[in-house]
């Protein structure tokens, strides 16, 4: 007759369960690989309002103009710039002597672009660059690798390690022998996230910016055969 073994153990430190049954010894195991960005994602624009709609768009086409040239001028791609949003909005008299109709006073108009930085040196020049050129806007600014596969793939390398480690150490206190790998899953998509911040700034520089490292994290489930 089989005997089956149950054995419910909880991973050092983590508290996730780890169960061994007639299906196998299932573990989780997770991968971290720190890398420093070699690009930026920043967004930028500008907004102006006018008298009319027409006037409001012609401010902010010729401040879009002027910030394209200087992003090329600092050697930043044609193919790294892109429009991300663009609108026009009336602006109402809501104090309208007490009246209740409003009334459209202006307009606003808004250009955002959105700009990958390859050249981190430079980044905090790009930045005093658009502002001066007439950017009045800024969304956001993200780092990130330009390739990402190595990194994922070293994660996902030592996600499965770290499971296999971990199926060892519960197999040999278990008094059992570890076998064949019956399943692999992926747990959620490997991702980077931003890690401890360093300040990275040239003296020429009037925006300071911190770079810091992205963290790539990978993790796995992995069921092993239990030999008896």
């Amino acid at each position: 007759m089989m005997r089956f073994l149950l054995v419910s153990l909880l991973v050092l430190g983590l508290g996730t369960p780890v169960l061994a049954n007639p299906q196998g010894l299932r573990v989780n195991g997770q991968g971290v690989v720190e890398s420093a960005p070699d690009m930026a994602v920043i967004t930028i624009g500008a907004s102006h309002q006018a008298g009319t709609a027409r006037d409001a768009m012609a401010q902010v086409s010729k401040a879009t103009t002027s910030i394209l040239k200087q992003l090329e001028k600092l050697g930043v791609a044609p193919a790294d710039m892109q429009t991300s949003d663009l609108s026009l909005s009336p602006v109402w008299d809501r104090n309208n002597n007490g009246g209740s109709s409003q009334r459209v006073v202006g307009y606003v108009a808004s250009n955002q672009l959105r700009v990958q930085v390859k050249d981190l040196q430079g980044l905090g020049e790009i930045l005093d660059a658009v502002v001066q050129g007439g950017s009045n806007r800024m969304g956001g600014l993200q780092f990130a690798l330009i390739d990402p596969r190595p990194a994922k793939d070293e994660a996902r390398r030592l996600a499965v390690a770290d499971a296999r480690a971990k199926a060892e150490l519960y197999a040999q206190a278990a008094g059992v022998k570890l076998g064949a790998m019956l399943s692999l899953t992926e747990q959620g998509p490997v991702s980077a996230r931003p890690e401890m911040m360093r300040a990275m700034a040239d003296a020429g520089s009037s925006v300071p910016i911190a770079e810091g490292e992205l963290a790539t994290t990978a993790m796995v489930e992995i069921v092993f055969e239990i030999i008896n």
